[in-house]
């Protein structure tokens, strides 16, 4: 089941990538220009470098497996998800361009983690996005350096923000499922108890919270 939600994300990424001819050589990440969104999933994916290492030298690995799913589900139940329509959108414009390059560092790094894990899933994925692009890269993702952590790319206040949004629309959920309000069925209204600290996040992604709940 992991695997799968990982090819599926995996699948998304080429076909939509195919179509508009994205090519990862001509379009390197921008910090500058990256959306919230953005910097919320580098983010999760550089802590998951960090975590990882340390993980592999202890061999806690069912500890990073754990840490493995809870990231494959941000990138496709959140990010993925909360995108779609920059994928989709007709115009291959910066910001559609920017979100391939973004979901590309994503499932690059990903894959590169967890090819002692996984390998021959991997491999596959690393033979398609990396190796079919630039020849010059190693022909296997098992010659390839384990990814680096790199502190630039945790953007710590974004990734509170974001998993405070989250929890609340997990929550507004959980509250519809207890009594049997389905997820398109519109509501009133939607109370929100927060403390003053997250305010400010609740009033700047109040648009995320009202389309997901």
């Amino acid at each position: 089941k992991k695997i799968i939600t990982l090819w599926n994300t995996y699948s998304f990424f080429i076909t939509y990538a195919s179509i508009d001819n994205f090519n990862p050589k001509d379009h390197l990440l921008d910090l500058k220009k990256l959306t919230d969104l953005d910097k919320w999933v580098i983010s999760k994916t550089n802590q998951f470098i960090k975590d990882s290492i340390y993980h592999y030298e202890k061999f806690e690995l069912f500890k990073l497996m754990k840490l493995s799913t809870i990231l494959m589900d941000d990138i496709s139940n959140w990010y993925v998800r909360r995108n779609r329509r920059r994928f989709w959108k007709s115009e291959n414009d910066k910001d559609k361009m920017i979100a391939y390059s973004t979901l590309y560092y994503v499932l690059t790094t990903y894959i590169r983690v967890l090819c002692p894990v996984i390998p021959f899933v991997t491999e596959k994925i690393y033979e398609n996005l990396v190796y079919s692009i630039d020849n010059s890269k190693p022909e296997s993702i098992h010659l390839v350096d384990f990814p680096a952590f790199d502190d630039k790319l945790l953007f710590r206040d974004i990734v509170k923000e974001i998993d405070i949004i989250k929890e609340i629309v997990s929550l507004g959920r959980s509250a519809r499922s207890k009594v049997n309000i389905k997820i398109r069925q519109p509501l009133q209204k939607v109370q929100i108890y927060i403390s003053d600290f997250e305010i400010k996040s609740l009033e700047k992604y109040e648009q995320q919270i009202l389309e997901e709940l």
